[in-house]
């Protein structure tokens, strides 16, 4: 499984990135990047802060706004968060044992959790101390350390900044082979020589000079090879599900193709489908679970159109037991 991150992480094993806040993405071009991945992880633009389900992916409960896991560690981080705003007594506080022992142990169990996705639908719905700690820990342990990573490239275009979030939600933001960092790494060694281009922005990649729209192309190729080979062993058995999970990738190729670099208050991107969609800039989280007219919840994308596949590819990062020595800041 990918790895998640808490407050620092090792790239190349000697970079220190830190959850410090950045300036580059922002505003609009933000709050279009986060909808974005709102269409691939969700099919439609909102911030689900309410949604949980076992979607049967080895790792536990996924819940609310970027697929929080019960097995991969960052659903208890939510929890831990919402109890410092809370007091350590709310609806969570009597499954906290078992959420840490899962949390710590990588089990896709959901022993002992009966109530668990019923508390959260609540609480995402209408509480928003739980909203808020979802914001939070998604950018402490995903976006914020996928700019950082942005800023030591020289990153300017908010198209590449938005595709490095959103393959940090999708593979981990960890120091695994297959996690976004290794993912970075292995783009920028393909370049071994100049590779000039004519979108306007030059990054400095082993000494050579490299168009950022020609390194993004490469990227973009770059992690959907690793959807189709991933590196690391326990990755593999998931390689079938995986390898059809390149909408993501094409979506981002067809705003590349439009040079739609920056984003602006709206964009015209590919839904899961293949369809051009317009996603436009809101206040963040603002936006609710959409209804129909009769008020109903209209069901997620995940459960609508997949429910007769495989589950939708999540991101694969280890058990907590096996990040003690990138533990730091924020959550510990």
């Amino acid at each position: 499984m990918f790895q998640a991150r808490r407050g620092m992480l090792f790239v190349a094993g000697v970079a220190a990135i830190l959850t410090t806040a950045n300036a580059a993405l922002c505003g609009c071009s933000k709050d279009i990047a986060l909808r974005l991945t709102n269409i691939y992880e969700n099919g439609d633009t909102d911030f689900h802060y309410d949604y949980c389900e076992d979607i049967k992916d080895g790792r536990g409960f996924t819940a609310g706004i970027a697929g929080f896991c019960t097995g991969t560690a960052d659903a208890w981080v939510v929890i831990e968060e919402y109890h410092k705003l809370t007091g350590g007594n709310d609806d969570f506080s009597p499954m906290d044992e078992v959420l840490a022992k899962y949390a710590e142990s990588g089990s896709d169990s959901v022993s002992g959790l009966e109530d668990y996705c019923s508390v959260w639908k609540k609480l995402g719905e209408s509480d928003v101390k739980f909203q808020q700690a979802q914001d939070k820990v998604r950018d402490e342990m995903y976006y914020t350390p996928s700019q950082k990573l942005a800023d030591e490239l020289g990153l300017k275009f908010d198209i590449t900044r938005g595709e490095l979030y959103d393959t940090g939600i999708q593979h981990g933001v960890g120091d695994g082979a297959d996690g976004l960092p290794a993912l970075v790494s292995d783009t920028s060694k393909s370049f071994t020589a100049d590779a000039t281009g004519n979108s306007g922005s030059t990054l400095k990649v082993n000494g050579h000079n490299v168009d950022e729209i020609v390194w993004l192309k490469k990227f973009l190729e770059v992690v959907v090879d690793n959807l189709k080979n991933p590196k690391e062993a326990e990755n593999q058995a998931g390689t079938n599900v995986w390898a059809d999970d390149d909408y993501r990738t094409k979506s981002y190729s067809y705003m590349v193709d439009a040079k739609t670099y920056m984003f602006g208050s709206s964009v015209e991107a590919l839904d899961n489908d293949g369809n051009p969609t317009t996603v436009k800039c809101a206040a963040e989280g603002t936006s609710k679970r959409r209804r129909d007219v009769n008020g109903r919840p209209i069901r997620r994308y995940r459960q609508l159109v997949r429910s007769t596949g495989p589950p939708t590819s999540r991101r694969r990062r280890p058990p907590l037991s096996r990040r003690s020595n990138e533990l730091t800041g924020a959550f510990v």
